[in-house]
């Protein structure tokens, strides 16, 4: 394995670190919200976007190294994680790479 491959590798550890601490977060905070307010103070939560955001993080961990889709998940769960950018352990080096497009 190359140092750049082991690099990102390790760059991405972290991300999905962060990450799976942050919904753990979001999550402990909604089960606060219903246990203060009852379960109808969730109807319109994002609690099942953080369930499958928690599984694209699972699925990426566990895939083979040779998966044609790890490419793409990386990139989704590099955005993703923008939205915790406002939190002091997020690192600028997670935002995805934009894409040099010429333009017609």
């Amino acid at each position: 394995m190359t140092t750049q491959m082991a690099r990102e590798d390790e760059l991405m550890d972290d991300l999905l670190r962060f990450l799976r601490a942050r919904n753990e977060e979001d999550n402990h905070a909604y089960a606060y919200v219903a246990h203060t307010f009852g379960s109808e103070a969730l109807l319109d939560s994002h609690l099942p976007m953080l369930d499958l955001i928690d599984r694209l993080a699972r699925d990426f961990k566990t895939m083979d190294a040779t998966d044609l889709r790890i490419p793409g998940l990386a990139y989704t769960l590099r955005v993703l994680v923008q939205s915790y950018a406002e939190h002091p352990g997020y690192r600028e080096e997670w935002r995805p790479e934009v894409s040099k497009q010429t333009e017609p």
